[in-house]
């Protein structure tokens, strides 16, 4: 099965993507799989922060720390993961340029309640959904043993994350509200992902 084919599988059953992947972003990877896996680090990292700030931002919102505070402990768990990972083979957190992604999806997020906590959720399950999408590829096709095991084992916490958000979602909005809102933020999604960054990133 071809990149593109798996990836095409994969949006399947993600119904969160309004694009698969390209075979030009997993043909980058495999090539450079160390660099992919510290920019990977620093997206675990950064999930668990964007977590926490969530957890501060709606500090009383029922039913929300309790969901939160495991999802921000199992993100730095997957974090330290791939540090110990990186340091066995004798390399470290360096900083890396950030892709556009990030910046760009959120600037998508409205300023006024309660539409920003809709965004809010929506663009982290989005990001979620193509992480678990991207790890489904590398798990499937890089040639490090290593590297498609640990892929591998993080694919259900991944899918458990992004029906997370959806599930918060739906406990605070109708459907139909979801529904149309993760169409944009999708399509938004997918156009930032239409031109491959020059570097090896997660998200690019």
């Amino acid at each position: 099965m071809s990149a593109l084919a798996a990836a095409k599988t994969s949006n399947a059953t993600i119904k969160w993507l309004a694009a698969p992947t390209s075979d030009a972003w997993l043909e980058q990877a495999i090539a450079h799989p160390l660099e992919l896996l510290i920019d990977h680090a620093h997206c675990e990292r950064k999930a668990a922060g964007a977590v926490v700030q969530l957890m501060f931002r709606y500090l009383c919102e029922p039913g929300l720390a309790e969901v939160l505070s495991p999802l921000a402990r199992e993100e730095l768990e997957h974090f330290e993961r791939v540090l110990t990972l990186l340091k066995a083979r004798g390399r470290y957190l360096e900083p890396l340029a950030a892709p556009p992604y990030g910046a760009v999806l959120a600037k998508q997020i409205r300023r006024d309640e309660p539409q920003r906590m809709l965004d809010s959720f929506l663009v982290a399950g989005l990001i979620e959904a193509r992480s678990h999408e991207r790890m489904s590829l590398l798990a499937t096709h890089l040639a490090d043993l290593e590297l498609r095991q640990l892929y591998a084992d993080l694919l259900a916490s991944e899918a458990r994350h992004f029906g997370l958000y959806w599930r918060l979602c739906e406990q605070r909005f109708q459907r139909e509200l979801i529904i149309a809102r993760l169409q944009e933020l999708a399509a938004v999604e997918a156009g930032i992902l239409a031109n491959l960054h020059p570097q090896p990133r997660m998200h690019s």
